[in-house]
């Protein structure tokens, strides 16, 4: 039996607002809320939280002594395409050059890493 479910997946970042619209734009989401606390509501999906951080230090990735925590892997049908839009809407390419894998390594706007998966 499970102690817990799980409520909400949050980022720090130093803007929510900002990436809460470009997680609502790759995901369809809507976004929810303003100030230190914005929602992005995922339609059949868990929701995510950014959350106002002040003295926000992105991961570096890879690098071994300062750890990324965590990653978000987003399944997509079309890497291509997908990795236009990403791109398009300000994420940074991190490990994206080997077109031979089902999944390519890119930075959000704040820095967070996060992958593209193809499905």
């Amino acid at each position: 039996m499970a102690l817990a479910t799980l409520g909400v997946v949050v980022l720090d970042c130093p803007d929510p607002a900002a990436l809460a619209g470009f997680y609502a734009e790759v995901l369809g989401g809507t976004v929810e809320g303003e100030g230190e606390w914005v929602d992005v509501k995922v339609p059949g999906g868990q929701s995510l939280a950014f959350q106002a951080a002040p003295g926000f230090v992105p991961p570096a990735w890879p690098a071994p002594a300062h750890s990324q925590q965590f990653h978000l892997d987003l399944n997509v049908d079309d890497l291509d395409a997908a990795e236009r839009g990403v791109l398009a809407l300000g994420a940074k390419p991190l490990d994206a050059e080997d077109r031979s894998r089902g999944w390519r390594v890119y930075a959000d706007p704040a820095g967070h890493p996060f992958c593209l998966c193809s499905c």
